[in-house]
């Protein structure tokens, strides 16, 4: 039989580890972790057949070489094990396109950007459901995309999330329709460049049958006369500043949603703050009309949408303040447009794993908006310097979320504030699992408060 090595024990990991089995392949599934939940993972996983390597770095054995390597999403795409496998001619792919290989009969709308990817997705899946149509959303949302390619139930269109980090390990994955949401400088501790970043996006998109752009985007915007010609692109500012000619276009004119023409349902059924959203759903918008959804289910679908967690979730309201969760604002373009969309004055939670990036914009909101900056986790120094160098100094150290909240309440009472804002303009990773595991923290703290 052929043997199939996956690494990464992740819920991606055993998906991919699942699918395989089922079709007669040999499986091995490696994590360099170990600890007493995995143990019992490990366990489960070999009662179906599937060997479990834990504490555990991967070699090729000469001898008995995989023909397939599957990469969970958070495992770099430049270790040397996987060089060695590419440069050995071993097919080596994420996991995303194992659940591609069988599930490409359907038609997918894949989704990715910088920013604004989750909403997007969210926003296309509830549409596309509100229809009638079984549209289930993968990827960094809602299912691993190998699950669904185990599940015996008959899909009608996949809509996934797709990251740098998938698309990095994806050749062949080719949605039918493709929406690109923002570019901004993101991940450049593993993609190094700005040009290989923007080159792992757009191949993905060069693939899909049709293309939806954000036209408000700068980078895109720039790009886009004359490297995608045929696409289609979205603009909340009217009609005159459309990339393309009308009828390809999905704008906001006179406070109504248009889409390639035809009035689809006024602005105001949208719930969702901020102008990024309302880019967002243009873009959701445009792939359900290319998906052929009618306009009442899209005006159903948009007036029903709550949003996301995580993204700019409204938890509760203590003496007055709003406690609003922003946890998924991991770097700084995302935390500037979380500032925006907020009534100030607003006290400010930032801070996490640092990441890369450029901070001015999010420094200029922090200083017309924010009456105080309390910084938490391994960024919190190097924020404190930052803020100062940059003139502004109603900051203080609290290390912990647990503390940022409590303060966040004495702070916003003191101040009059209007809204205390976990947006971390940071990864999760120095002291949380996933940015997820650190927006629950924050809701728990805050549902505490009441």
């Amino acid at each position: 039989m052929a043997i199939a090595y996956i690494i990464g024990l992740g819920r991606s990991g055993i998906a991919a580890a699942r699918v395989l089995k089922t079709d007669g392949w040999d499986v091995i599934l490696s994590d360099r972790s170990d600890s007493s939940t995995l143990e019992k993972t490990r366990q489960a996983l070999e009662q179906e057949g599937i060997i479990v390597k834990l504490g555990h770095n991967p070699t090729l054995i000469a001898t008995n070489l995989p023909e397939l390597i599957v990469v969970s999403p958070g495992v770099p795409w430049d270790i040397p094990f996987l060089v060695e496998a590419r440069d050995r001619k071993i097919d080596v792919i994420g996991e995303l396109e194992l659940a591609w290989r069988y599930l490409k009969s359907l038609p997918w709308v894949g989704i990715t950007g910088t920013n604004g990817k989750t909403t997007t997705t969210a926003l296309a899946a509830s549409i596309f459901q509100a229809s009638g149509l079984h549209a289930p959303s993968c990827g960094n949302i809602g299912y691993a995309a190998c699950e669904l390619a185990l599940s015996s139930q008959k899909f009608d269109w996949i809509i996934a999330e797709i990251s740098s980090y998938q698309g990095e390990s994806s050749r062949e994955l080719a949605p039918k329709i493709g929406i690109w949401t923002t570019f901004t400088p993101d991940h450049l501790n593993r993609h190094k460049t700005l040009d290989n970043y923007y080159a792992i996006k757009a191949s993905v998109l060069h693939r899909c049958e049709y293309q939806i752009f954000n036209g408000d985007d700068p980078y895109l915007h720039q790009v886009g006369l004359h490297q995608w010609a045929d696409a289609y692109w979205t603009t909340t500012k009217g009609k005159e500043n459309l990339l393309c000619d009308a009828s390809k276009g999905i704008y906001i004119q006179d406070n109504w949603i248009v889409a390639f023409g035809e009035l689809i349902a006024p602005l105001n059924l949208f719930k969702m703050v901020g102008s990024h959203n309302q880019q967002n759903l243009l873009m959701a918008v445009g792939a359900a009309r290319l998906a052929g959804i009618e306009k009442g289910a899209i005006a159903q679908a948009i007036a029903s949408f709550k949003g996301v967690p995580h993204r700019l979730e409204l938890i509760c309201n203590v003496q007055g303040i709003d406690f609003i969760n922003d946890s998924k604002a991991t770097n700084y373009d995302a935390a500037e447009v979380g500032l925006v969309s907020v009534k100030s004055p607003v006290i400010l939670i930032a801070g996490g794993e640092v990441k890369e990036g450029d901070d001015t914009r999010w420094i200029k909101q922090i200083k017309e908006k924010v009456s105080t900056v309390l910084l938490i986790g391994e960024a919190a120094e190097i924020f404190s310097q930052r803020l100062q160098e940059s003139g502004y100094e109603t900051y203080e150290i609290v290390e912990t979320l647990d503390n940022a909240v409590k303060r966040g309440l004495e702070l916003g009472q003191k101040q009059k504030a209007k809204v205390v804002l976990l947006s971390p303009a940071c990864a999760s990773f120095d002291q949380y699992q996933s940015f997820e595991h650190r927006g629950d923290h924050f809701r728990q703290l805050c549902r505490e408060l009441t």
